[in-house]
């Protein structure tokens, strides 16, 4: 409920502390202006006071009753609004405003004196690569929406701020560059933001929960990155880029499955090597979901299509071991998970330590125990290590949870189980959408020409017309040119 300011400064305090639940932070200061005195209220872990004390106590204790056609003049401030009523004076203050107030009503402003928490940019942890820009977004908005427009200083990237939480009332940036979108795709994701009632949102990827397409799916529908020239490049490809105060991660969207395979640095090596790179990851994938469960049909079902030369090691290996193909795979698969996560919860050092040397170990003696075979170890160890070249950390885990049912119907069904794994999995990538955009896109629906830069990445001069899945109007990259055959001769 909304109420009017009182006049009175000791009551306006009393109003302000209740409001805020007695917040110690919250702090009064008071100037005499002749028989008048002003109040300032702030919360002073939010506050730069070097300009408090510069733009705003300074200009009152040398006030000069000069008449002015707004007193808004007296105060070198950016951003300063009229305060209606007590709520939005609280809003505005949890935001690092600060709220000058007189008991003659000559002022009742609003000045923004924000001082974001300061921290340096440092290199992206969890997207490494070798070429490229080594800088990372950062928890601070700011920041980041300064360190997207220094690498795209274009008039057309449009900004449009959003607020969400009723009670965080958190602060979102979204960017598109203008002409590259579809303006549906801007109003989709516009009123899904807007639609959204919730008491706060904290990180980046809480958003993307409430407002992805399916949310029962393990496939991730957005990605998450804290590249900034990741984030740069889908602009330039007609997406769009959003950004939570607090979290140094930008959600792009919409995504297509192909782009969980992609990286800023296949763009920045020679378009052979570039292909060659993709194609690995995407072999990777196939690896890692199909080598252990191919290993348990094989010994459960399928003996026939084992090697002749493999089937003596194989049955040395699996002597001591007392349990069928399937447990044996089950239990080392989250043995290596255990370890996974083990290793990246402890501190680095600690967590490096515990991958490797907890891996040698456990493997070793799980061999010599009988728990399972060397053979199944090396299996299980590149089906994990194939997880785990997926540029993109959301997309390596979905990899290691879809191994698991598929190991389950392998040790069932053989590989009739196999292949109803791939055919579900086949089905349901057919039917995901991404912001209502085909996820499968340019496999499904086909598209010949977007080929050039998914799967593959052909030369750039290949890769004049853009891609038409975010449907935007501007449709080429650069304008036609036509290669000189002439390139010169030697003298001999």
């Amino acid at each position: 409920m909304k109420n009017d300011l009182p006049a009175d400064i000791i009551e306006l305090e009393q109003l302000l502390q209740e409001a805020l639940n007695d917040n110690p932070n919250l702090i009064a200061k008071y100037v005499m202006l002749g028989q008048q005195t002003a109040a300032i209220y702030y919360i002073e872990t939010l506050v730069d006071q070097d300009l408090l004390q510069r733009d705003i106590i300074q200009p009152l204790v040398n006030l000069v009753d000069v008449p002015l056609v707004n007193e808004t003049e007296r105060f070198p401030v950016a951003g300063i609004v009229e305060a209606e009523d007590v709520e939005a004076v609280v809003e505005k203050l949890l935001f690092g405003w600060v709220y000058l107030h007189s008991d003659d009503s000559r002022f009742n402003l609003l000045l923004n004196m924000y001082k974001p928490p300061d921290r340096s940019y440092s290199k992206p942890d969890a997207e490494n690569q070798v070429l490229g820009p080594q800088i990372a977004f950062t928890e601070i908005l700011r920041s980041n929406i300064a360190l997207l427009q220094m690498y795209l200083p274009s008039p057309n990237l449009c900004q449009e701020n959003l607020e969400i939480g009723q009670g965080s009332k958190t602060q979102l940036a979204m960017f598109y560059i203008k002409d590259l979108i579809d303006d549906e795709l801007v109003k989709r994701v516009r009123d899904r933001i807007n639609s959204l009632e919730i008491d706060g949102l904290i990180a980046s990827a809480q958003l993307v929960q409430l407002i992805e397409d399916n949310k029962f799916t393990i496939f991730p529908q957005f990605i998450l990155t804290e590249r900034v020239d990741r984030a740069s490049f889908s602009l330039s490809e007609g997406k769009i880029v959003v950004f939570v105060s607090g979290s140094p991660f930008a959600i792009v969207c919409p995504s297509t499955m192909m782009d969980f395979f992609s990286s800023p640095e296949d763009h920045m090596v020679r378009w052979n090597m570039a292909t060659f790179i993709r194609l690995l990851r995407v072999g990777a994938m196939v690896l890692s979901l199909l080598f252990t469960p191919l290993y348990v049909a094989a010994l459960t079902y399928h003996y026939e299509i084992i090697p002749s030369a493999m089937v003596v090691p194989l049955a040395e290996s699996r002597t001591r071991v007392p349990f069928p193909p399937l447990m044996e795979a089950l239990f080392l698969e989250i043995t290596i998970e255990l370890l996974r996560e083990a290793g990246a919860r402890l501190p680095s050092k600690i967590g490096q330590t515990i991958g490797i040397v907890g891996g040698i170990v456990i493997g070793q003696a799980a061999v010599q125990a009988g728990f399972t075979s060397n053979i199944l170890i090396i299996i299980v160890a590149l089906g994990t290590l194939s997880s785990f070249i997926a540029p993109i950390y959301l997309m390596g885990i979905t990899i290691r949870i879809i191994r698991y049912p598929i190991i389950i119907l392998a040790g069932f069904y053989g590989g009739i189980g196999i292949m109803i794994s791939i055919c579900f999995l086949v089905i349901h990538l057919l039917r995901a959408t991404s912001l209502d955009q085909p996820y499968l896109y340019p496999l499904y629906p086909f598209r010949k020409e977007d080929l050039k830069d998914s799967i593959l990445r052909l030369p750039f001069s290949f890769l004049r017309r853009r891609s038409s899945y975010t449907k935007g109007e501007d449709t080429y990259r650069f304008e036609k040119q036509e290669l000189s055959t002439n390139h010169g001769d030697i003298d001999e």
